[in-house]
């Protein structure tokens, strides 16, 4: 029997109510395979607080570390104590005699000297360089003159450190003036001549070593203890109610980092694991019932669900790569860009439940967990609360100049309640925070390319919709002007509704200038488009024209899909409608052919109705505007009866029963309705504040 293979669409409907719990079981397990496996110190610690919990009792010894301050001063003076390192060179001796005397006859012929004088002279001189020498000249170095011309130094000769002083050898100079001093001559001339010819070959051969220097420099550093006396087991850290003062904190400091230095080795990774799974999972959990409770409409799509889940996976894992890393801080994440994403992709409730969420997960994993989660809390509240909608570019600039101020704040505030002085705020702390903010600017192209491989639309992709410029709406103005007007002027009466009573005012205008789209194909059977007296539809059956009429939903749909518009959008296209039926033909029919049975399917649009707030609003603006065109004596009186009827019709016709409309939000749209259609047809509005 041949094997039936089931088609990989039908297997992902019937299985895809289940897919969000294995994408869920995933998360989990990507997330915490990744994470640091130690245990965690169970105790936040706060200088300048009261010890909270109860008596700390030292569970083993440990060594108490100097804080960071005492260490670098430790540094500074055992660098100071450190000589620089010279050397001595007995070459420079050996190349430079051999030079002097080679020159020496030369020199001596040259300045016409007697010879009787020649060969004393030679041993004088070669006996006074010699001596200069031996005793050394050294090439002094700028750096270590910061006290004076003179300073001390380590001598390597054969191996063997000797201490000098710069004034315990001589300098090209000095070494100069003393062979003037030394050298007895009679004859001035013999004298000077000797004395030019030494002064280029008084060479240093005591030279500073700047490598070996620094080696012993970092062999000080290096063999410095980090270490000031010790904890022993059973002493009392601190007590219950007692002030975490300097020394407590630094005890503190010290037992945290000797507790984990421990776990890392005698610590069950194993249950270590289970733990993470535990939180990371009640985690998620808490999400998917957010996002079941609260937004149905994500909970059912598992792309958008598979979305949010690869953010909060992608955070968590950078979070895990720079923990790895060993970055000096883990502010340089930009955990914003979270809130920032989530906002403009869906809504402020989800960005802010989800940032909270990452928060609380990475809160384990962080040092100082309680002032990374307000740092990162307040910074992410400002970020969603600040970008309303992502209309302009320059708002995700503003947006991160608000995250910014927030990280400022709260970097100042926390310094003065720990240190109570501006004085000892370390200012450099603070990049890391500016460096986040910058990568939060990442946002922007990141939502463009959730958009893309997601088929979610956000407010920037409804803007570009949105602009009359565009290709698609541009060939509908061309081909069918009256229809883009109609688009036009339903999108100004949806929008301003939609405002009032609360819902996606962008996506309803764009839903509103494509809804009619579809009339592009024959655009000369709808007769806001028609500029004669008759019309196409005269010679035609009243079942053909209205399915010429029905078919502008299909051929919309068709239209927008090529040019890749978002489903959200071709939702008004395919609502508009809803399954309301075309009247006109259809009582022409019935009124023509009384004898004739009648399918009514024939003359009733395919539907859906609205589901919406946003669809049904557009429904109810494309039928008032519609009508309103029909009005031979647009007053106050016929315009507000005509909205009265329309709106009361499509109530009795059930078509707004799915979307989640009250009977005040249709009040307000009423009153919207009539007052723009009043300004529209240039009437005196009194009458409305009477009825």
């Amino acid at each position: 029997m041949a094997k039936i293979r089931k088609n990989p669409k039908v297997l992902y409907r019937k299985y895809s109510s289940n897919i969000k719990y294995v994408m869920m079981v995933a998360c989990v397990l990507i997330i915490t395979l990744y994470l640091p496996k130690q245990p965690r110190f169970r105790y936040e610690i706060e200088k300048g607080k009261t010890w909270l919990n109860r008596d700390l009792i030292a569970p083993f010894s440990f060594a108490i570390l100097k804080t960071a301050p005492q260490v670098n001063t430790d540094k500074k003076e055992a660098l100071n104590n450190v000589l620089p390192i010279y050397v001595y060179n007995e070459e420079v001796e050996k190349v430079e005699r051999d030079a002097f005397l080679s020159e020496y006859d030369i020199k001596w012929r040259a300045s016409a000297l007697p010879e009787k004088d020649k060969e004393n002279s030679k041993k004088a001189a070669v006996a006074l360089l010699g001596s200069v020498y031996k005793k050394g000249i050294i090439a002094l170095t700028a750096k270590h003159q910061k006290d004076g011309r003179h300073y001390d130094f380590s001598l390597l000769s054969n191996n063997i450190s000797t201490q000098y002083n710069s004034q315990d050898v001589y300098t090209v100079e000095s070494a100069l003036d003393y062979l003037g001093n030394n050298l007895k001559l009679a004859d001035q001339r013999v004298k000077d001549a000797i004395i030019d010819l030494a002064e280029s070959h008084l060479k240093p051969n005591i030279t500073f070593d700047e490598s070996l220097t620094a080696t012993v420099q970092k062999t000080t550093v290096n063999s410095l203890s980090t270490t000031k006396g010790m904890v022993q087991k059973g002493e009392l850290i601190v007590a219950k109610g007692g002030y975490v003062d300097d020394e407590v904190y630094q005890k503190l400091l010290s037992y945290k980092e000797a507790y984990e230095a421990q776990t890392k080795t005698i610590g069950d990774n194993k249950l270590v694991y289970l733990g993470q799974v535990l939180l990371v999972g009640i985690i998620i959990t808490l999400l998917m019932v957010f996002l079941y409770i609260f937004r149905k409409d994500i909970f059912a799509d598992n792309r958008q669900l598979s979305l949010i889940l690869l953010v909060i996976t992608s955070m968590l894992l950078a979070l895990t790569w720079a923990i790895k890393l060993n970055l000096p801080s883990l502010y340089y994440i930009p955990f914003c860009i979270v809130p920032i994403i989530i906002r403009i992709l869906f809504d402020t409730r989800l960005a802010l439940n989800l940032h909270l969420l990452v928060i609380l997960i990475a809160g384990f994993f962080v040092p100082n967990s309680f002032e990374f989660v307000f740092y990162q809390t307040t910074a992410g509240m400002v970020a969603i609360y600040s970008i309303k909608n992502l209309i302009r570019r320059e708002q995700l600039l503003i947006s991160a100049a608000f995250i910014l101020a927030a990280y400022f704040v709260s970097f100042v505030g926390i310094a003065l309640l720990r240190e109570g002085t501006y004085k000892n705020i370390d200012w450099q702390n603070f990049l890391p925070f500016i460096f986040s903010v910058l990568l939060s600017l990442l946002a922007y192209p990141l939502i463009y390319a959730f958009e893309r491989v997601f088929g979610i639309t956000s407010d920037v992709a409804l803007i570009e919709l949105t602009n009359t410029n565009n290709k698609l709406l541009r060939e509908l103005a061309f081909k069918a002007p009256g229809t883009f007007q109609h688009s036009l002027q339903v999108a100004n009466l949806a929008e301003a509704a939609i405002f009032k009573i609360g819902g996606n005012s962008l996506l309803v205008r764009a839903g509103a200038l494509y809804h009619d789209i579809g009339k592009m194909e024959n655009p000369q059977y709808f007769i806001e488009n028609q500029n004669t007296a008759t019309s196409p539809h005269d010679k035609l059956p009243y079942e053909q024209s209205a399915q010429i009429i029905i078919k502008h939903v299909h051929k919309g749909i068709e239209i927008t899909r090529k040019y890749k518009l978002p489903e959200s959008v071709i939702d008004f296209i395919r609502t508009h409608h809803g399954n309301t039926r075309v009247d006109y033909f259809y009582q022409s029919f019935l009124k023509n052919s009384p004898e004739k049975f009648v399918d009514e399917n024939i003359f009733r649009y395919p539907g859906p109705i609205p589901f919406s707030k946003e669809t049904g609003v557009l429904m109810l603006a494309d039928s008032v505007e519609a009508a309103s065109r029909s009005l031979k004596n647009p007053d106050a009186q016929n315009i507000n009866d005509l909205v009265e009827r329309i709106i009361n019709y499509k109530l009795e016709q059930n078509q707004l029963d799915n979307c989640d409309l009250t009977l005040k939000d249709l009040e307000t749209i009423k009153l919207i309705f009539k007052t723009m259609l009043m300004s529209i047809y240039h009437v005196r509005i009194d009458y409305l504040q009477t009825t």
